[in-house]
């Protein structure tokens, strides 16, 4: 607001409230701009109802063939999507393989990649974890006797 207010005063010190010319610009800055938007609003809803035609006559005549060779296409649209997936699905796991592989490659020459520390505390957690079950079992097993 006071950017609003300090562009309107110190910007153009020349102009008037009410400058008749400045209402002119204005106004005629206004069509313009509603000519343009009615122009391209036009053209676009024009383009919008011919695609839609198109669609509707695609669909007429696409569809006795497809009704007629559905028997055939189904299940060649069903193969094909199967092998789609499965190309897809191997490419990633070779990705995922390859990736793994140069981890343990950094991991075994001692470059230490991301996670080699998480890697290295792993077995010391498992140990803790292990004496944790350990007493918790003496104690749950002395608890029982002494009953």
């Amino acid at each position: 607001m006071a950017e609003l207010h300090y562009q309107q005063h110190h910007q153009y010190p020349h102009r008037y409230p009410n400058d008749p010319y400045e209402q002119q610009t204005s106004y005629s800055t206004q069509v313009v701009k509603a000519a343009t938007a009615v122009t391209a609003g036009g053209s676009l809803l024009i383009l919008a109802s011919l695609i839609l035609a198109g669609t509707i006559i695609a669909l007429t005549i696409v569809t006795p063939p497809l009704v007629i060779f559905s028997p055939v296409l189904v299940p060649a649209v069903i193969t094909v999507a199967l092998l789609s997936l499965g190309f897809l699905a191997s490419g990633g796991f070779g990705v995922a393989a390859i990736t793994v592989l140069a981890w343990i490659y950094r991991y075994v020459t001692g470059k230490y990649p991301p996670g080699a520390d998480q890697l290295d505390s792993a077995p010391h957690k498992i140990m803790d974890k292990a004496h944790e079950i350990k007493d918790y079992g003496q104690q749950q097993i002395s608890g029982v006797q002494a009953s």
